[in-house]
């Protein structure tokens, strides 16, 4: 029944979604469309499902047990640090520190402060 208005039901689309004009839309190839059609419905199911999520989590919330402790909608995700690309980059800004000596000395002055000596360690207590 809709076949024979099914370019006009597709430009309607871009319209109202996109806010596109006619020129915007006839400049678009099929595939362009396709794909674009395509990131809308994954658009929109990601979308749906953050608002699920989060009304479930809300409601699980509103009806927990007393002394219970609240849900979170996010959780982090702990992943675990490589120890190479820490060794490199620690290596990295060591090596800079040595070659551009004196630049956090020049801040310092220039900001009439005087630069904190970490290397006294003052002993606390008697």
């Amino acid at each position: 029944m809709a076949k024979p208005y099914q370019e006009q039901i597709d430009f309607a689309f871009f319209v109202v979604n996109f806010g596109y004009t006619k020129a915007d839309y006839m400049a678009l190839s099929e595939v362009e469309k396709l794909f674009i059609r395509k990131a809308w419905e994954d658009h929109t199911v990601s979308w749906s499902t953050l608002v699920r999520d989060a009304v479930f989590n809300g409601v699980g919330n509103a009806l927990r047990k007393k002394g219970k402790r609240f849900q979170k909608l996010w959780k982090k995700r702990n992943r675990k640090a490589d120890k190479d690309v820490i060794r490199e980059n620690t290596k990295t800004i060591m090596e800079i520190e040595e070659r551009e000596k004196g630049w956090i000395d020049r801040i310092y002055q220039a900001n009439g402060k005087k630069k904190p000596d970490r290397k006294k360690k003052q002993k606390k207590g008697g």
